[in-house]
């Protein structure tokens, strides 16, 4: 399942069970954004794909009100040293005062490039940007649990009509095989599930 927001109506939500998603054409990519990735789509010598997660996708495609000065990429594909061109501190970078980071710690679960959706399809030439489906991007935060984070979590669960067995399901598949310290992560995950309301607990 996939939820994104009604093109009709930002403040809802659509869910639906295809994986992948259909791409997003109706998102507005916001200044700097826009000249910034303009910037780098006329850089890049071939076509690359941006497996994004972070706070980019949350101000972008679900709107929490806050500002984000980072695009944090999960894959680059084909890998390329993108931040040498649009990294912190990159011409790029200091142009529109945005840059874009490669996350090599993260530990995704196992299958979240069947759920990617694609934003702004046909706007740049060589760029790709896909965004993970918001139950990977709550598990995305689950190793550094810090409190924006957490606050991340839960207006995710505020704003989008999300499943708690799903969420969990998911870790215990795809996510917690492949992590250290279990324990720690497992007592994140049980917090993170007290986020949702009562009714929606109650099911789990």
């Amino acid at each position: 399942m996939s939820c994104l927001p009604d093109a009709s109506d930002p403040s809802s939500t659509a869910c639906s069970s295809s994986m992948p998603s259909e791409p997003v054409a109706d998102i507005n990519l916001p200044a700097p954004w826009a000249a910034f990735l303009g910037g780098l789509d006329s850089l890049v010598p071939e076509p690359v794909a941006l497996h994004c997660i972070g706070g980019f996708v949350l101000t972008v495609l679900y709107g929490i009100p806050r500002v984000t000065s980072d695009l944090d990429c999960v894959a680059i594909l084909p890998h390329h040293d993108l931040e040498t061109i649009a990294g912190r501190g990159s011409a790029l970078a200091k142009k529109h005062r945005v840059y874009l980071q490669y996350v090599a710690v993260n530990t995704m679960p196992e299958d979240y490039e069947t759920r990617l959706t694609e934003l702004f399809p046909g706007q740049f030439k060589n760029l790709r940007i896909y965004v993970s489906d918001p139950y990977d991007l709550i598990l995305s935060k689950l190793e550094r649990n810090s409190p924006k984070d957490r606050e991340d979590v839960g207006y995710l669960v505020d704003k989008l009509n999300l499943d708690p067995n799903l969420l969990r399901e998911r870790y215990e598949r795809e996510q917690r095989p492949n992590l250290s310290n279990e324990s720690r992560h497992d007592l994140t995950l049980k917090l993170w599930l007290d986020l949702f309301p009562p009714r929606a607990q109650s099911s789990t």
